[in-house]
Order: C-alpha cells, then sequence, then structure tokens
C-alpha cells in the first residue's frame, strides 16, 4: 500500500514514499547473513514498518503518527514510537542498550531544500540536532546513524550523494567512519509517486562501521551493483569537466561583444531540462572560452544524445573519451551548427552532410558507452 493519508505536499517534505516489497526484500539479503540473537534492527523512519516484518528485535520510529498506527497494526513483533528521529538522538531515545549490535535499515527521506524540483512546496518541519542539520534531509539521517555507532546500515539513498564530491564532502562525519560494503543501483521510476518526475540513480546501500572509513577516491573506483544485470563505476569514465567549466565564473569581467554563451551544466539530469548554446548572457550561462568551443558543441550534441544512456548516468557529469572526440570532432560540430546556424561564423568550418555526421556520432556513442549504450528507438525531426 501507498501512504494515502498524506497530502502531497506532506509527502515530499517528509520524504514518504513507499518502497515496493521486491526493494525491501533487496536489503534484507544484504543483511541476513548478519543477524545473530544480538541484533537490534531500527528503522528511524519506518512509515508503515515494511522493513521491519523479519526480525524479532525490531524497532520503528516515525514522525508520523498515522503512520505509525498503521504499523502496529500490520505488525506485532516490532516496537513502534512516534516522534521526532533527528533531535536528542542516541541510544537512550530509541531503547537500545551501548552493548546491541546494531543495523539500521530504510529508505529515510531524502528532500533537498535548495533543489529546483518542488522547492515552492518545501518547508521546515521539524527541528534537527545542530550536528546533523544538513540541506538535505537524507544526509542528516545518514548522519544520525553515525551518532547511534550502528555497526552495520543498509539504507535507500540517492546515488549522488557519494559520487558528487560536494555532497560526499558533507557525509565527511559519517565516511570518516562507515565503509561502502555492497551498493545495488535501482531507478526512482521504481517508486509509484515520482515516477512522473526525470527518474535518477538511487542506491540500496550497505555500510560497515569501520574507522578507517572512506575516502572520494574509493567511491570512485567502486563497483555498483545494477539491479537486472551489470555495473557501474565512475573511474571507468573521463568526464567534460576536465576540459572545461560547468559553472558561470565568480569574477566579474567585462565581456567582450562577440561573446557566446552557454547555459550552466550540473549534470546530466540537469541538460535533460536545460539550454546548451544561448545567444544573451545571464546569470546561469557560461561565457564560452573560444578556444575549447569544440568541446561545448560536444555537449550540446550529448543532450540530444541522452536516450542513449541508461538511468544510473542521471547525476553524472557528462562522460567523454577525448582520444576519440578528437577523431569525430568535426562530426558534433557539423551537427552543433545545423542545430544552431549562428555558430556558423565562430567555427568556421565546412559543414558534413547530415545522414554521414549522424552516422558517425552514432558510432562515438556506441564505442564510448560500450555495455551500457542503452540505445532505445527515437525520431528525428530536426531541419
Amino acid at each position: 500500500m501507498s501512504q494515502r493519508h498524506l497530502q502531497f505536499q506532506d509527502r515530499v517534505n517528509l520524504g514518504s514514499y513507499y518502497t515496493p516489497p521486491e526493494i525491501v526484500n533487496l536489503a534484507w539479503q544484504m543483511i541476513n547473513p548478519h543477524l545473530d540473537s544480538r541484533t537490534t534492527i531500527i528503522d528511524t523512519a519506518c512509515g508503515y514498518g515494511d522493513f521491519l516484518k523479519n526480525h524479532r528485535q525490531s524497532i520503528g520510529y516515525d514522525i508520523d503518527g498515522t503512520a505509525i498506527s498503521i504499523a502496529k497494526r500490520n505488525n506485532d513483533n516490532t516496537q513502534f514510537f512516534q516522534g521526532n528521529a533527528l533531535h536528542n538522538v542516541s541510544r537512550g531515545k530509541f531503547g537500545i542498550s551501548p552493548q546491541s549490535k546494531l543495523i539500521v535499515v530504510g529508505n529515510p527521506p531524502y528532500n533537498d531544500k535548495t533543489s529546483l524540483i518542488r522547492r515552492k512546496i518545501k518547508s521546515e518541519l521539524y527541528d534537527i540536532d545542530e550536528d546533523l542539520t544538513s540541506r538535505d534531509l537524507g544526509i542528516s539521517f545518514l548522519r544520525s546513524y553515525d551518532k547511534l555507532q550502528a555497526d552495520l546500515v543498509c539504507v535507500l539513498h540517492p546515488l549522488s550523494y557519494l559520487i558528487k564530491p560536494t555532497n560526499f564532502k558533507s557525509l565527511k562525519g559519517f565516511a570518516a567512519n562507515y565503509k561502502l560494503v555492497a551498493g545495488q543501483l535501482i531507478s526512482s521510476s521504481t517508486f509509484r509517486e515520482s515516477a512522473k518526475l526525470t527518474p535518477f540513480p538511487i542506491v540500496i546501500a550497505f555500510y560497515r562501521r569501520d574507522q578507517r572509513g572512506m575516502e572520494y577516491d574509493f567511491i570512485r573506483s567502486f563497483r555498483f551493483d545494477v539491479h537486472g544485470g551489470g555495473c557501474f563505476c565512475l573511474s571507468d569514465f573521463d568526464y567534460i569537466t576536465n576540459y572545461i567549466s560547468k559553472y558561470p565564473s565568480k569574477r566579474h569581467q567585462p565581456i567582450p561583444d562577440d561573446s557566446l554563451f552557454f547555459w550552466t551544466m550540473r549534470d546530466i539530469n540537469a541538460l535533460k531540462r536545460n539550454r546548451t548554446f544561448v545567444k544573451n548572457y545571464s546569470n546561469n550561462t557560461i561565457v564560452v572560452d573560444k578556444r575549447k568551443l569544440s568541446y561545448y558543441a560536444y555537449v550540446d550534441v550529448f543532450k540530444r544524445n541522452l536516450y542513449r544512456l541508461p538511468f544510473y548516468f542521471g547525476n553524472c557529469d557528462v562522460p567523454i573519451d577525448d582520444k576519440l572526440f578528437r577523431q569525430y570532432k568535426h562530426y558534433f560540430i557539423s551537427d552543433t551548427v545545423r542545430h544552431h546556424p549562428f555558430l556558423e561564423k565562430p567555427f568556421q568550418i565546412n559543414p558534413i552532410e547530415k545522414e554521414q555526421a549522424k552516422t558517425e556520432i552514432d558510432r562515438y556513442f556506441k564505442l564510448l558507452l560500450g555495455k551500457h549504450h542503452a540505445m532505445l528507438p527515437t525520431f528525428d525531426n530536426s531541419p
């Protein structure tokens, strides 16, 4: 069942989304081998308690009193409590002894208050301990598990927490004390209520408490399993950010009259929503370094080929094989000029016939992506 008792705005702010049984079972397959008589299982954002039906010593906690009432009716073997799991956090608060082996499981809320998605209906709903406070509720929950000194943590959260360097830095305390043991990628489209949004990668992440912790290079080299088959590793690719800037310069400098402008890039999912080359300057545009103009053309063409990418690339920067791109550069530039005729003069090229360029660009992406190439049927209605 879904959490139908909540209005849409409350679901967004509480991060209350039903987790399909198949996904619950995947999490339990990870933690089952680690259960023993000393183990206490806790889900501090338990909703209806779906993650807590397989173990005798389990605790469910949620700020939503109605969800807790329903959870109590559905599960006789778990202790359920209503309250704010991010305020005054300690083992004592949840009735867990210091000697207990503690495993955290669940699908805690992730709600980035600074995100443009649904920003107009987001609000602050409750107090959070100062050392747990973050712009994203999911990061606050991960920090709370460290505060509880959980031995193992198996929870769902956006893959972006790990693979985006800025997000990973915000997990500093957690990352200093935990190491990722296993990670399985699923699409956010698995969740019925969020299916209308651009899908983004979610990881079922299994962490073990480890005083050596983990550095970002560890995450870059980590091989994530993809639900349904295959794996993904960040370090298998080079990225466009090693060649051009994806954000406007913070230094205020005069803008020459013949400048070219490109929209802020962020990540691949943002590229789906945003423009590439634009004719006018704004706070969201990059002044193009013309010495690197071909790389901006690359991103422009990449945007028209996003249908080739599987969901788990959604929060990554744009991948590139620079040596290969140099061989195919003329085809990319031709395609960009065809879509943006005002760029014909800056590029100063003899355009390649449309179908030939299309064939060679197709070959490039198949070579770049290899086993990750997920081309779907598409129609080219461009001029």
